[in-house]
């Protein structure tokens, strides 16, 4: 240990007499390792965001759209393409939900604008408002909880009444600290006023969709100011029960609800949360794969540049070896000294380049509203690298300096 501690010393004062040529040699291995340790942040980031986005619809829950997703296996990976089937029809939603009889909540939900504007008194908001028609079981559905207020009545969604829901977002830029007096406040969405019912607690933005954006208004309404919409069924599964029988029970109900011969293809799409997050990070990995092989090949170059400071270091410090062996200094000493510094300025580029990494990674998670990320195991395969850097640009000037003839360096000049 106390040996150890010695060539920590030799080496942290190596690398200040030499500073500028070891700082460059740590800003490039910093460089790599942060090209890993960023990209793979950020990775872990897009999918939080992408679990939370599709959480926020109902842990155990799907839905039946008119999207059909096609993936398929190319040379350069999964690919996915999002085809229009057969719009979903009101009247086709309605038959459903009467006829749907499996243990589930039954939900219809469309998306009646994603540009509105809202304004209240002489506040407005930007035009990218979403605007959603829904019915009584969309807050269960999507585990959206009021902060304020309350759901839509039986009345409300059966008539246009001019009511809504509205984000936590709309209401904090409104009303600031004082959303609990926005009930029953009126606003216009557009070129129609409504009066508020209810505030929706903060659920977080993702980067598909921000449901504390978004204007909630009864579907019969949406349908009478916004005319032809595609509708989405929701259904939310009881606990307990197999989720995957009932979407097979659902596909086969929708089927005869829209006619479909025997053996042809469906014109409609049941989308399961959990595969289509599943769909999307298959080719997120393609990006993981490439921010290895860009990190190796920049450490690469980390291994040669090290090398070649550390066999200038040994041609510098001839005399000192020689000094060293001189004294009684094994050859062993001398290897480990070098091999030491080589290791303690690749391990100072990587907590460089991890502590850049995780910033840049996280920079991206403020963009997703998605807490800090710390990625534990690439923060592990970062510095494991770093010291296999360390020790592979060491060991051949450290075999060198430790076969230096004495006499030879002493008389080096």
């Amino acid at each position: 240990m106390q040996e150890l501690r010695f060539n920590i010393s030799l080496a942290f004062k190596a690398i200040i007499t030499n500073r500028l040529r070891s700082i460059l040699t740590i800003v490039i291995i910093g460089i790599g390792i942060m090209s890993v340790v960023g990209i793979l942040t950020a990775i872990e980031v897009i999918k939080e965001s992408m679990y939370s986005n599709f959480s926020s619809m109902g842990a155990n829950s799907f839905q039946i759209t008119s999207d059909i997703i096609k993936t398929s296996r190319k040379k350069r990976g999964m690919q996915f393409r999002v085809d229009d089937g057969a719009s979903i029809s009101f009247k086709e939603a309605t038959q459903f939900k009467k006829t749907f009889k499996a243990p589930a909540t039954i939900g219809i939900t469309s998306i009646a604008s994603s540009a509105a504007t809202v304004k209240y008194e002489t506040i407005k908001t930007n035009p990218n408002i979403k605007v959603m028609g829904i019915d009584e079981a969309y807050l269960s559905i999507s585990a959206t909880t009021l902060a304020a207020g309350r759901n839509f009545n039986e009345n409300e969604l059966a008539s246009n009444t001019p009511v809504c829901i509205i984000g936590n977002d709309i209401a904090e830029k409104f009303f600031k600290s004082k959303k609990n007096k926005a009930i029953g406040k009126a606003i216009w969405v557009g070129r129609k006023q409504y009066h508020i019912l209810g505030i929706a607690a903060p659920k977080g933005g993702s980067m598909i969709n921000n449901a504390d954006n978004t204007v909630f208004i009864p579907l019969q309404t949406a349908r009478s100011l916004y005319g032809n919409m595609r509708f989405v069924i929701q259904i939310m599964v009881r606990k307990g029960i197999n989720k995957k029988l009932i979407a097979e029970e659902a596909t086969g109900l929708f089927r005869i609800i829209r006619k479909l011969p025997i053996g042809s293809e469906d014109n409609f799409s049941i989308n399961q949360n959990d595969n289509l997050v599943n769909t999307l990070l298959d080719s997120i990995k393609y990006v993981r794969w490439a921010a290895i092989i860009i990190g190796i090949i920049t450490l690469l170059g980390s291994v040669i540049g090290l090398m070649n400071i550390m066999l200038v270091s040994v041609a510098e410090r001839t005399r000192e070896i020689g000094l060293s062996k001189a004294i009684g200094a094994k050859a062993s000493t001398i290897k480990q000294q070098f091999l030491t510094e080589s290791i303690l300025i690749s391990l100072l580029g990587g907590s460089l380049g991890v502590v850049l990494g995780i910033s840049v990674g996280n920079a991206i998670g403020l963009a997703f509203h998605v807490g800090f990320i710390m990625p534990w195991l690439w923060i592990f395969v970062g510095l494991s690298l770093c010291t296999l850097v360390g020790i592979l640009s060491g060991i051949y000037p450290a075999q060198k300096a430790s076969k230096l003839d004495p006499i030879v360096a002493l008389r080096y000049e």
